[in-house]
């Protein structure tokens, strides 16, 4: 049996992924056209750079691919509050996902320490 690695930041990059698409969507319908656009650029593209990244060239590559997730996840994280301070957002919808983009941060940021740190040792 072919079992495939568990890769966390894969999944959950995917998952809020589908999350901003849906964000999307509703507030397309709320006639909001400007900041629903970056942030379905921003959001969706923090996925498909994770994505790139499992087929970097070097680790030095992977190191910079993870390097400009976590910068579309900081300019998502930025449209997000852009959202609710102007009142797109309730404060329920605003915790939600706002607890998602923290997470996936934090996580990016892990990886790329970690990473770092395992190319010094060798």
């Amino acid at each position: 049996m072919n079992e495939k690695k568990h890769n966390i930041v894969k999944e959950k990059s995917f998952a809020f992924a589908l999350r901003i698409v849906e964000m999307y969507k509703f507030l397309v319908e709320k006639k909001e056209f400007v900041f629903s656009k970056q942030l379905l650029r921003s959001g969706t593209a923090i996925g498909a750079l994770v994505r790139e990244a499992e087929h970097a060239e070097s680790k030095a590559d992977f190191i910079h691919k993870m390097a400009i997730a976590q910068k579309e996840a900081n300019e998502t994280d930025y449209w997000i509050e852009l959202l609710y301070q102007s009142e797109y957002l309730k404060e329920a919808q605003y915790n939600s996902i706002n607890k998602d983009i923290k997470e996936l941060i934090k996580i990016l940021a892990s990886i790329i320490i970690t990473t770092k740190k395992n190319i010094n040792y060798k």
